[in-house]
């Protein structure tokens, strides 16, 4: 008797429309000059303009005339790809210069490059048990999938502590073998809610146990420090931190992740990891773009205050209608809608009725009855674009009878 792979799929799909929770791509074209005002090719065929409120180009750096200036060179100069791995004829002098802009970003010997931070987590934490024979890694229970994912595959110890619970992840620690080689992993910034994680009670837990220090600042760098490197570095524990994951795809406003550590450490994991051994590397138009962007920002101080600002008001304008806001001090802005369903229909009339897009995010991103929409301002949101989203989300939530908090005053 045959197997009907095609019945295994329909029933897999449906699980996801009867829970409310199957995604829809949006077609969205971005005009340069012009974000966050993009085009939304509907499923007619028909054009909308609409508001994206829920990119990861932080800081709008993706149409910034240098960085696009420096990708139009590189591709005028180099071709499209690289036209291999790093050892094998994809090593370039744009990824060289964007790697030494990392390493000198986070005050580190060396960083090395990947095509995503994804990438360079999984790789990096599936790696390390490789060179650190015996290695436990304790990992954040809320940790991104990719650090999850490389803890899993790693086939070593793994410890996994209460978010953000220091005196759990103590409890652990004191449980396992003194001499054992050791490792923590956490997030600098926890996306989803916005919340900043204990870097420095991490930093003396892990000298205290003789641990090292892995930290995943994907969504703080360019935005945070003086020089745009991190909560680590804005906090002053830069230094205390033995590997950083960051990316080049959201505030840096281009693509691609890498880690920042010593020399030795990005050698290793250069010379084991097989997914940096054996992947393509970055376009150089795409390695350049993002250097440049690198460089650009350690000395915008301007465009860093002005996203925070900008955070600060949707927060507190949000907070004024009464709605469920998630406020941790961070940029992230989530509104909790606390249903799949909801979620869904609210990100739909906002896009169709309002031209405003936020997609819906649900489980398993978040847990089950937090489902939300997650606002991303940034410098290029004006007073005209935050003026129509509060009154669309005002409108909407009296419409669908969604609970308010008590106003004050």
């Amino acid at each position: 008797m045959s197997v009907n792979y095609d019945a295994h799929l329909d029933q897999a799909i449906a699980r996801l429309h009867d829970e409310g929770r199957y995604r829809t791509f949006i077609d969205i074209e971005r005009k340069r000059g012009q974000f966050p005002h993009a085009t939304w090719r509907r499923p007619d065929g028909a054009e909308q303009p609409v508001t994206v409120w829920c990119g990861n180009d932080y800081l709008g750096m993706g149409q910034h005339p240098d960085v696009l200036g420096a990708m139009h060179d590189a591709l005028d100069a180099t071709g499209a790809g690289s036209g291999g791995t790093r050892n094998i004829s994809g090593t370039t002098v744009y990824h060289k210069r964007l790697e030494a802009e990392l390493a000198d970003l986070h005050r580190k010997e060396a960083a090395l490059l990947f095509t995503s931070a994804y990438i360079a987590n999984d790789a990096t934490l599936s790696t390390l048990p490789k060179l650190f024979p015996g290695l436990i890694i304790y990992s954040d229970a809320l940790n991104h999938a990719s650090m999850i994912e490389g803890v899993r595959r790693n086939g070593g110890a793994k410890r996994i502590f209460r978010h953000n619970d220091v005196a759990h992840l103590r409890e652990l620690m004191e449980a396992d073998d003194p001499a054992a080689p050791k490792l923590i992993a956490f997030e600098s910034i926890y996306s989803m809610d916005g919340d900043f994680g204990p870097i420095e009670e991490i930093c003396d837990l892990a000298l205290e146990f003789g641990a090292l220090t892995y930290i995943d600042e994907v969504h703080a760098v360019g935005m945070y420090g003086p020089r745009g490197a991190g909560v680590a570095e804005r906090d002053g524990l830069m230094g205390r931190i033995d590997i950083i994951n960051g990316t080049l795809a959201k505030a840096y406003g281009v693509m691609g992740g890498y880690i920042a550590a010593s020399a030795k450490m990005c050698d290793a994991i250069r010379s084991y990891a097989p997914g940096f051994i054996f992947t393509t590397s970055l376009p150089p138009a795409v390695a350049a773009g993002a250097a440049e962007s690198v460089a650009h920002l350690k000395t915008d101080t301007g465009r860093r205050e002005r996203h925070q600002t900008q955070a600060k008001i949707l927060k507190t304008r949000l907070k004024a209608l009464g709605l469920p806001l998630i406020d941790h001090g961070s940029h992230i802005v989530p509104v909790i809608v606390g249903d799949p369903v909801h979620t869904k229909q609210l990100s739909d009339m906002l896009l169709e009725g309002y031209g405003i897009y936020v997609q819906p995010i649900n489980y398993p991103t978040v847990p089950r009855g937090t489902e939300r929409l997650r606002f991303t301002p940034s410098p290029v949101h004006g007073p005209r674009e935050m003026d129509a989203l509060i009154s669309a989300l005002d409108t909407l939530w009296s419409h669908c009878e969604l609970n308010r908090a008590e106003l004050a005053g």
